[in-house]
C-alpha cells in the first residue's frame, strides 16, 4: 500500500504536465493487458461509418500508445516542451492546446482516410510545440554537444519529418501530426488577437468537473476580516501586467532567454506558475 500512497502523493503534488504524463502511463498498462479490446474500442479508425458508432475515439486515441518506445518518446518530449510551455501560457491553455491538437489530428486523419488506426498523443504534443514556437520562435534550447538551438529550428525539423512521412509507412500518423501543428499555430495567432478559442472547452471541462463535486445543503457562513480579503486586480493592473509579459517575450524573441535580467526571469517564472 505504501507504493500506491507514494504514487497518489506524487500525482497530487505534480503540475498539469506531469499529471497528464501519469495518466498516459496509466492508460498504457491496460493496453498491454487487453490490446485488441483497446484497439477495437478506443483507437480512431479511418472509416467514417465506424467513427459515427464510436465518436469518443476522436479523443481517446490520444491517451493510448502502441509500444513502449512510442509512449517513452512522446512522454519525454511532452515533459520538456510542456513545462517550457507553462512559463508562457496558463495551465488551462495547456490543456486546451493538447486536447484541440488531439481533435485536429483526429480530423486530419479522418479526412485523409488511410488504412489502419490512429493511436498516440503526438498530435496534441505537436499543437503544444507549434503553439509555443509561434509565441517565442527565437527562444534558445541548450542541447548537449550542439549548444544553443532556436526553438523554431527544432519545430521546423519535426514538421518537415511529418511532411516527408506522408509518403512513408505511417501516412495517417504523420497527417495527424500536421493537423495538431496547424491547430497550435492558429490557436496562438488567435490569442495574439485577443481571442481565446479554448474558452468554450474550459466551460465544458468545468461543467463536467462540477458534476462530481459534493454539494453542501447548507452553505457555511464565513466571516472575514477586511485585511484578509484578497482584492481582485483591476483591469488597469491586469493590462499593465500583460504589457510587461509581452515586453519580456519580445525581448526573448529578439535576443534569447539569456538576455533577461534576474528580475525579469523571476517575474516570468512566477507568472508561469499561476
Amino acid at each position: 500500500m505504501s507504493i500506491v500512497n507514494d504514487i497518489k502523493r506524487a500525482y497530487n503534488q505534480a503540475n498539469t504536465v506531469e499529471k497528464l504524463i501519469y495518466i498516459q502511463v496509466a492508460t498504457f498498462i491496460p493496453f498491454l493487458i487487453a490490446r485488441n479490446f483497446i484497439i477495437n474500442w478506443f483507437t480512431l479508425k479511418p472509416s467514417l461509418e465506424v467513427f459515427l458508432t464510436q465518436p469518443w475515439t476522436i479523443l481517446t486515441y490520444g491517451f493510448f500508445h502502441g509500444s513502449f518506445i512510442h509512449v517513452l518518446f512522446n512522454l519525454l518530449f511532452l515533459y520538456y516542451v510542456g513545462n517550457l510551455f507553462l512559463n508562457f501560457f496558463t495551465t488551462k491553455q495547456f490543456i486546451n492546446y493538447f486536447l484541440f491538437g488531439i481533435l485536429g489530428g483526429g480530423i486530419a486523419f479522418l479526412v485523409m482516410a488511410p488504412s489502419g488506426f490512429l493511436i498516440g498523443s503526438s498530435a496534441g504534443i505537436m499543437a503544444v510545440l507549434v503553439g509555443l514556437t509561434t509565441k517565442i520562435p527565437n527562444y534558445e534550447i541548450r542541447l548537449n554537444l550542439i549548444g544553443g538551438v532556436k526553438l523554431w529550428v527544432i519545430t521546423a525539423i519535426y514538421v518537415a519529418v511529418s511532411i516527408v512521412g506522408l509518403d512513408g509507412t505511417n501516412p495517417g500518423g504523420n497527417m495527424a501530426h500536421l493537423g495538431g501543428a496547424l491547430i497550435g499555430f492558429l490557436y496562438t495567432k488567435q490569442l495574439e488577437k485577443g481571442n481565446d478559442i479554448g474558452r468554450f472547452l474550459e466551460m465544458i471541462i468545468n461543467s463536467i468537473a462540477n458534476l462530481f463535486k459534493p454539494k453542501n445543503k447548507k452553505p457555511l457562513r464565513t466571516v472575514h476580516k477586511k485585511n484578509n480579503i484578497k482584492r481582485k486586480p483591476s483591469y488597469k493592473e491586469e493590462n499593465t501586467k500583460q504589457k510587461k509579459i509581452d515586453g519580456i517575450l519580445d525581448k526573448i524573441s529578439k535576443s534569447g532567454y539569456e538576455s533577461l535580467t534576474k528580475e525579469e526571469k523571476e517575474f516570468l517564472f512566477k507568472v508561469g506558475k499561476k
